[in-house]
């Protein structure tokens, strides 16, 4: 085998892994479109809600998968992500569901 047979095996193999790195990533980015649609449609409980949930489901993605899977879910170690994606999907979720009235009424 020659070095640039060593090469284009390695640039394949790179291709192959980088295809679906980036897919829990977009799964959760997708939760947040959804949740920034809901809140310009004046749904603002739902949209922050959708945006606690998307927060979960990166803590869940993060605490299952490998690091080499998660992608760019994977910022530090795998306990510190999973516990500070929790405790901000529960900071939102509280936000979401305690604030009752003020400008964006009660939907």
């Amino acid at each position: 085998m020659t070095m640039t047979e060593d090469r284009r095996d390695l640039s394949d193999r790179r291709r192959k892994q980088g295809r679906f790195t980036q897919l829990p990533f977009t799964a959760v980015l997708l939760v947040v479109a959804v949740a920034a649609l809901r809140i310009f449609q004046y749904h603002w409980r739902e949209g922050t809600a959708l945006i606690g949930a998307a927060l979960l489901l990166a803590a869940v993605l993060r605490a299952v998968l490998p690091a080499a899977g998660a992608g760019l879910l994977a910022i530090r170690g795998k306990v510190v992500d999973i516990v500070t994606f929790t405790a901000l999907a529960a900071a939102v979720l509280f936000v979401a569901l305690t604030i009752i009235g003020g400008p964006f009424g009660s939907s």
